[in-house]
């Protein structure tokens, strides 16, 4: 059997809550990912590592466990990034944590992105902000992104069935670009001017 895939996904939210809707989906969309991956998890919570990272101005300061934190990130092969939306955008702190990430390190990593918020107002966070950030990076954004809002969900379960269907043309598509990747040949990486 081959080795499994190393999925690791982002929390974004500065704040912890076993409730937290963000968390509830990015676990719906890791399950759905592990029907159709063979896949080896792990989270990335920003909330646990938020004080100390906030007091660091660079990454040569940060705590071992934020460092552990990053080169996590960093080492992904499936990155799933899900954060919530705060006033317009994602929270400062997830920002900050991205800001450290090494320039070079999600060259071509794929990236599912997803985001929570209180309306669908703030749906367009994905594709005008999100996006943008993880294209700035190199990392390879998947073009099906996951929104949802507190209407759909009913305590820890997804009671929408747009939002369900989203999830899994969202996984789908990731495990495609996935066993597609996996039989190309790795390019030489050539660097930025």
């Amino acid at each position: 059997m081959s080795s499994a895939l190393n999925v690791v996904a982002l929390i974004g939210s500065p704040t912890s809550s076993a409730t937290s809707r963000t968390l509830l989906l990015v676990r719906h969309l890791l399950d759905a990912l592990q029907e159709r991956l063979h896949a080896s998890v792990t989270l990335v919570e920003l909330a646990s590592i938020a004080r100390s990272l906030g007091q660091s101005l660079t990454r040569g300061e940060v705590e071992p466990f934020v460092e552990q934190a990053l080169a996590t990130v960093e080492s992904a092969d499936l990155l799933v990034v899900a954060t919530p939306v705060y006033r317009g955008s994602y929270p400062g702190l997830f920002k900050h944590l991205v800001d450290f990430i090494g320039l070079e390190a999600l060259v071509d990593t794929p990236v599912l992105l997803a985001a929570t918020g209180g309306s669908e107002r703030h749906a367009l966070v994905i594709d005008h902000q999100l996006r943008p950030l993880f294209s700035f990076l190199q990392a390879h954004t998947l073009p099906i992104g996951v929104y949802a809002t507190p209407a759909d969900f009913d305590g820890a379960q997804i009671n929408s069935a747009a939002l369900q269907a989203r999830i899994a043309l969202a996984a789908e598509r990731a495990a495609g670009h996935l066993t597609v990747q996996a039989l190309a040949a790795p390019a030489p990486l050539r660097r930025i001017a």
